[in-house]
């Protein structure tokens, strides 16, 4: 009698281990602490919310002018090395600002502290992606790529807007708890310890790069301009001014009831509906295709945006919020899902540092215009700029459908 022993079957968990998705998650928090712990630590020592404001603005400003070129670098140098770095000199930038906002340097120095911290900032989330793409399309079956894919941007999705809902929190309890300055040195340590972690785990030496006899990618720079790219960052620009603009205007229109400080609450309710869905999308029928998704989608964000110019209560707006949820998640995951299938041989950490620098830079464009016009227009006025956001996103998603992905364009 013969026996046959099976062939333990090829999973992403068994690829990257279990250990690298905890790492991964945790290296996140500390952007996800920078931005409110500069607010934070800016407001309290210096007195001043319109600087606190600046310097927040200043580290996303630097964040996004400098990620696609960290991710250029990745993919050029390696994720390893380009990480490592970034660990030591983000700790570095942490520390230093902290030190410059509470001596008598003037704001100058202090803006540009912070904006050394953006410019630093590891590109945890983007890299992750492309480090788990490259093992679906390179390591895996072909019959179970695309929902491998698919499910594994739903997770990545998910991870990023958890993330950003316990970073702020984490601040809090440190800043209320032991002092301001407690929470840029607390990201600075994880910093240090869990980049550091990801950067060295064994999955970074499954990106692959491959050059050719100059030491170059394959795929040139001109690849990254192509319509079908191009039209996703656009659309994941969309929705990066959503954000901003929504949470602003929602804090706005709190504030005229005399409850600010239940924005963030209310805003959940968005927020745990879109994560919940976005991991949904991983079960979606393969016939229901990602361009399908996008205007679907899009167009349910869009029809409850619309809906914000009706909103006179809380349970209304909490409504509305809810109904937004189930096409904000699933519209992000589907555009990082056509950024990771049309990305140039050889350029996946670059398009994805570029989507995830599209999103920061919306949101900042966005929370900054909001908020000026809520001061001298009010609510109403600054109510219909999410519905633009969203209006963005959705045309996007129109003229997706009709842009054909250049084939050299695709990773696999």
């Amino acid at each position: 009698m013969t026996s046959t022993a099976s062939v333990p079957e090829t999973t992403l968990l068994r690829l990257a281990g279990w250990p690298y998705f905890v790492i991964a998650f945790v290296a996140r928090l500390p952007f996800a602490m920078m931005v409110v712990g500069v607010l934070t630590v800016v407001v309290s020592s210096r007195d001043s919310l319109t600087l606190g404001g600046l310097t927040s603005a200043a580290v996303g400003v630097g964040t996004a002018c400098f990620g696609p070129f960290l991710g250029a670098a990745s993919d050029r140098f390696g994720q390893r090395i380009v990480l490592s770095i970034l660990a030591v000199a983000n700790a570095t930038m942490l520390i230093v600002f902290t030190l410059v906002v509470y001596s008598t340097a003037v704001d100058a120095l202090v803006l540009a502290a912070a904006f050394g911290i953006g410019a630093t900032a590891p590109q945890v989330s983007p890299l992750s992606r492309s480090r788990l793409v490259t093992m679906i399309t390179e390591r895996m079956p072909q019959e179970r790529r695309a929902r491998t894919l698919s499910g594994t941007m739903a997770y990545e999705s998910a991870a990023d807007e958890t993330v950003f809902v316990f970073g702020p929190f984490i601040v809090g309890i440190l800043a209320s708890f032991l002092a301001p300055w407690a929470p840029l040195v607390g990201a600075a340590a994880l910093t240090l310890l869990f980049v550091g972690a990801f950067a060295l785990h064994p999955s970074a030496s499954y990106v692959s790069i491959e050059r050719d006899a100059q030491g170059r990618a394959p795929s040139s720079v001109a690849e990254l301009f192509r319509p079908g790219l191009l039209i996703v960052v656009l659309g994941i620009f969309g929705v990066g001014i959503f954000f901003g603009t929504m949470l602003t205007s929602l804090t706005a229109f709190m504030d005229v009831r005399g409850e600010p400080e239940q924005a963030g609450l209310l805003y959940g309710v968005m927020g745990v509906g879109s994560a919940v869905l976005a991991l949904g999308v991983a079960w979606l029928p393969a016939r229901f295709t990602l361009r399908a998704r996008w205007i679907t989608f899009a167009g349910i964000l869009f029809g409850g945006a619309l809906l914000l110019g009706t909103v006179e209560t809380t349970g209304q707006m909490a409504m509305v919020l809810a109904i937004m949820g189930i096409g904000i998640g699933p519209t992000l995951v589907t555009q990082y899902s056509l950024g990771a299938s049309r990305s140039p041989l050889g350029r996946s950490a670059t398009v994805m540092t570029m989507l995830g620098s599209a999103i920061i830079v919306g949101q900042s464009l966005g929370a900054a215009v909001t908020g000026s016009l809520a001061e001298q227009y009010g609510v109403a006025a600054a109510l219909t700029l999410p519905m633009i956001a969203a209006g963005i996103a959705f045309v996007a998603g129109i003229v997706n459908w009709f842009v054909r992905a250049h084939p050299r364009a695709h990773v696999a």
